[in-house]
């Protein structure tokens, strides 16, 4: 197996973000995805639309969009394939459209490798072991960029993570997302903004086990499928096998639960049907690295810009409640927005290993911000270009020059501060 430049563990928009960057600045790049397409959270766990990342000014009326560089040549990609209406998107195009882009990137993929193990010497990760029909895999890279969401890599290699919140390590709570078709588009749009309380009247009867005080249904950009996210699987531990059957078993249920319930209460449900779950339960969150940088909600609500900062964002504080019902949120105010800052993404001790995406070192309220496929894009994007220049200058991670990795990505159309 040949040896590359930058290995990144993970093809969702972290990932993906990752690849493009270091490959498009001449490392030879490596993206290895468990499943067999790239895009993540929208294509195995049917996480639809996307989440905004855009502040208003309150002097201009302008809108800032705080998630450019790849991300946005990707929506533009998707737009340009009438594949997309307002935020919400067609996943399948997604999928072609990235594939693509590495392909015009130089960028290789290895599809359906699961990740097993990392080996370290001292503070660099030295290979990667890969499960996958050929066997066990060993992976051979001077860097490695961890895109897992899970930090699986980094756990692994050692380096220090977190779970969940510090008070009792739960986790935000996972969500199984489904479509039912066979809905009355003019008859939905009409009761769309009762759903919710005729919900809460029905849970109060005592007949649904669902915690969830209120659901998300979405159009699609199909006519007569709508989207749900609006399971909800708590206390169960998101990186525990056992566990996770569980919850995916519990999710299920809720599903058909929730089907029942729009069928019976709600007009132009009459005749649906459930269409598809995904293929995968998604997570919120679950561990974290401990970085050179822990950021903090404090941080985000006072929108602190970092002499290191590489990606910014304002998407709401979001915390689902990981004991129950309830979610609570801090929005932030027109023209006001956060940065992240490099540090964040790389690993107490790590000399040759990044880390991009919902498990970059930050605690369990800040993360409920950062977390979201847009912000996550501009995070790897940052992480692959930061692991091209240490490549190219034959630097640790942590010695990089900041300034050129920020004059790099603002060159490449990103929005740092």
């Amino acid at each position: 197996m040949n040896k590359y430049d930058i290995i990144i563990i993970g093809g969702g928009f972290a990932g993906c973000g990752a690849a493009l960057a270091a490959a498009r600045n001449g490392a030879k790049t490596l993206l290895v995805e468990r499943l067999n397409c790239l895009g993540g959270a929208p294509c195995a766990m049917a996480v639809n639309p996307f989440m905004r990342n855009w502040t208003k000014m309150p002097e201009t009326g302008e809108i800032k969009q705080l998630s450019k560089g790849i991300f946005e040549e990707t929506v533009n990609d998707l737009r340009s394939m009438g594949a997309m209406r307002s935020n919400i998107f067609n996943p399948e195009y997604l999928k072609i459209i990235l594939n693509h882009k590495m392909a015009e990137a130089g960028a290789e993929l290895l599809f359906n490798s699961f990740f097993v193990t990392a080996e370290r010497e001292g503070s660099r990760v030295k290979s990667v072991t890969v499960a996958n029909k050929s066997g066990l895999v060993r992976l051979e890279g001077d860097y490695f960029i961890d895109c897992t969401g899970d930090a699986d890599a980094a756990f692994s290699a050692g380096f220090p993570t977190r779970l969940g919140r510090p008070s009792d390590h739960l986790c935000q709570p996972m969500t199984l997302c489904f479509s039912i078709a066979g809905v009355d588009p003019v008859k939905f749009d009409e009761q769309y903004y009762k759903i919710v309380d005729i919900w809460r009247e029905e849970k109060k009867k005592g007949y649904i086990k669902n915690p969830m005080d209120g659901i998300m249904v979405f159009h699609t950009v199909f006519p007569g499928i709508v989207q749900l996210n609006a399971t909800r699987v708590i206390k169960y531990n998101p990186v525990d096998c056992r566990d996770i059957t569980k919850a995916d078993i519990e999710a299920r249920e809720q599903v058909f639960e929730l089907h029942n319930f729009l069928v019976n209460h709600i007009p132009g449900f009459e005749n649906s049907k459930v269409l598809s779950t995904a293929v995968q339960t998604g997570v919120r969150e679950s561990r974290m690295i401990d970085g050179e940088h822990i950021l903090t909600a404090d941080e985000l609500i006072t929108c602190t810009k970092f002499e290191d900062a590489i990606a910014a964002g304002n998407y709401d504080i979001d915390i689902h409640n990981p004991e129950g019902s309830g979610t609570s949120h801090y929005f932030f105010p027109e023209g006001q927005y956060y940065t992240i800052p490099y540090r964040c993404l790389v690993p107490k001790g790590s000399d040759n290993l990044l880390v991009a995406g919902r498990c970059i070192s930050a605690t369990h309220e800040a993360q409920a911000s950062i977390r979201i496929m847009a912000i996550v894009c501009t995070l790897g994007e940052a992480a692959g270009t930061a692991a091209a220049i240490a490549s190219a200058d034959n630097k640790t991670v942590r010695d990089i020059d900041i300034n050129k990795l920020r004059a790099t990505l603002a060159a490449n159309n990103a929005c740092i501060d």
